[in-house]
């Protein structure tokens, strides 16, 4: 079965080459993201549904995997930076505190009729981080292609302090929960 991945994301991409799949990539094009007006979670899952449909319209045969994540403190979303001054703005805002990092998944494969639409959550504390640390960080990551404008696997050990949950949901892409749904379905074996 063909399995494409409707992401733009070198990490989602990485996640996927780790779990031994065989895929291709396509992005999705003309989506209009959510950025309001839902829960973080219905809103991931709504992004990530969004992107999966895109791609599995042209691709009808495949199984489509779609993927958004969003970082939120106290209820505010934080998406990817226009900018690094939005970037730098984030970690400020970041730092010290308590967030969590939701990824919600879509799964859509037309010939077995199947929309499966899932999320995953972690929990992040992150180190109060000055204002050299963070202009240190942000001069060694790339930080606006990520949500929050950190990687946990670029350098995140100098600005996270721990993590409770998936680490792969963090850096996009909840596998474990991701493999199992495919093993559930029997999409994959074990030793896909």
């Amino acid at each position: 079965m063909e399995i494409i991945l409707a992401s733009a994301s070198p990490r989602r991409e990485q996640l996927l080459r780790e779990m031994g799949l065989r895929f291709r990539v396509i992005t999705p094009t003309s989506i209009e993201e959510l950025t309001t007006g839902f829960t973080p979670a219905v809103l991931a899952m709504e992004n990530a549904k969004r992107k999966a449909a895109a791609v599995a319209g042209r691709h009808p045969a495949a199984l489509v995997i779609g993927a958004d994540t969003v970082v939120v403190l106290a209820g505010k979303l934080y998406g990817k930076p226009r900018d690094l001054a939005e970037a730098r703005r984030m970690l400020c805002e970041l730092a010290g505190q308590h967030h969590e990092v939701i990824t919600g998944v879509c799964l859509i494969h037309r010939p077995f009729d199947l929309e499966l639409i899932f999320h995953d959550t972690t929990g992040v504390w992150m180190h109060p981080l000055t204002a050299a640390q963070i202009t240190e960080y942000l001069a060694r990551i790339q930080p606006l292609d990520k949500a929050g404008a950190y990687a946990i696997q670029d350098h995140g050990d100098t600005i996270i302090e721990r993590i409770e949950g998936s680490y792969h949901n963090v850096m996009g892409l909840p596998v474990e929960r991701l493999r199992a749904s495919l093993e559930k379905l029997g999409l994959v074996t074990a030793r896909d």
